[in-house]
């Protein structure tokens, strides 16, 4: 490919979707998160792995300052400018609660909602040459929300980009999770001017033309239909081999291995309950069917990393919640990205539960740079 291809952040958190970007040769040259604590995260992990700085910086904006006045002029300047010798591409998943199950379910009309009726407005505006959009399935297929989601749909097709979709679970990547996510990626016809042509008014690409499947290791079909360990008696600090024709590199036992999470940075940061150890210990390893205090089974993969409305995830052999290393390597986090110690354990598991695995993010921008080597 001829041209570099630069990258605005939105909703960055502390850079786990940037992070998978990154590896793949994109330039991150902008990235704009409204809450400081996780701004400063990204600051620290890309200072410690030793990544530039954004040419164009960090903002702690409200994102709406961006649709008007001086803001907005400097986006979509530097935008221009940036398209002159570089593909653009705008990234980012808004906060998700609104349409969560788990969450507030308010959709479109709840305060993060609405943020992805900015995002989308904001791309439109800007007109990069591609954008992807990450949410949680609840926006896609809970008929409450699917309506707002095809709205938004519309609104960036007629803003001139052929959009593709699609329901993704980390665990296709290589992560040990169990995370589906819909992502809605989008590329500009300027860009893909040899399809026009062949659209025949469809604003959606033909199927199979993007390499959805491409990077997948392990189809989730395959996966899910494996003979998992399911229930082992909790005995603190037990030992249990490993079962055979299971891939080991799904598991949570693996990716701790991996990633040396008992001494990682972050290994001493988790939070200590004043009470409850004693029910801790009566949760059998790999009973994770409750909506808190799940516990995860060593030979498994996790359930969705989500750490937020009292969810909480206890390790498998020992009488404790799992620390933020142990989250960290439960989203294939590489073993040197951490988080900074003056950071509180919320906001930690907070930004953790929020970010995409980075295993996710990498095969991600692969397949966007791969279509677009060809494009």
């Amino acid at each position: 490919m001829d041209k570099k291809i630069s990258i605005y952040s939105f909703f960055s958190g502390s850079g786990f979707l940037d992070l998978g970007f990154e590896s793949n040769g994109f330039k991150i040259c902008f990235v704009n998160e409204f809450y400081k604590p996780f701004l400063n995260a990204y600051k620290h992990s890309r200072k410690i792995m030793k990544i530039d700085a954004p040419e164009y910086g960090y903002s702690d904006n409200d994102i709406t300052e961006y649709l008007q006045g001086r803001k907005s002029e400097f986006l979509k300047k530097s935008v221009r400018d940036k398209k002159k010798e570089s593909i653009v591409g705008f990234i980012g998943g808004p906060p998700c609660p609104d349409f969560s199950v788990g969450g507030k379910n308010r959709g479109r009309e709840g305060n993060n909602g609405k943020l992805s009726g900015i995002y989308t407005n904001l791309i439109n505006e800007c007109k990069p040459d591609f954008f992807l959009f990450e949410n949680v399935k609840g926006l896609w297929r809970t008929k409450k929300h699917r309506n707002f989601y095809e709205e938004l749909k519309k609104n960036l097709q007629n803003g001139g980009y052929y959009t593709t979709e699609k329901l993704i679970n980390s665990i296709e990547y290589g992560t040990p999770q169990n995370r589906d996510r819909i992502i809605l990626l989008g590329f500009s016809k300027k860009l893909l001017k040899n399809l026009n042509n062949k659209q025949n008014g469809s604003k959606c690409l033909p199927e199979g033309y993007f390499p959805w499947g491409k990077l997948i290791k392990y189809p989730r079909e395959k996966i899910f239909n494996l003979t998992w360990p399911r229930l082992s008696t909790f005995i603190e600090d037990s030992q249990i081999p490993p079962p055979k024709d299971i891939p080991l590199e799904l598991t949570v036992q693996y990716w701790f291995d991996k990633n040396k999470v008992d001494n990682h940075p972050n290994s001493e940061h988790c939070f200590t309950p004043k009470a409850g150890i004693k029910k801790f210990a009566q949760i059998a390893e790999g009973d994770d069917s409750r909506k808190s205090f799940k516990r995860l089974h060593r030979w498994r993969y996790s359930p969705t990393a989500c750490y937020g409305n009292n969810e909480v995830h206890l390790h498998p052999y020992k009488i404790r919640r799992i620390t933020v290393a142990e989250a960290l390597a439960i989203q294939s986090s590489p073993s040197n990205f951490t988080l900074p110690d003056n950071m509180t354990l919320t906001d930690m598991f907070k930004t953790i539960g929020n970010g995409v695995p980075y295993l996710t993010s990498r095969s991600l921008s692969k397949s966007i740079f791969t279509f677009l080597e060809v494009a």
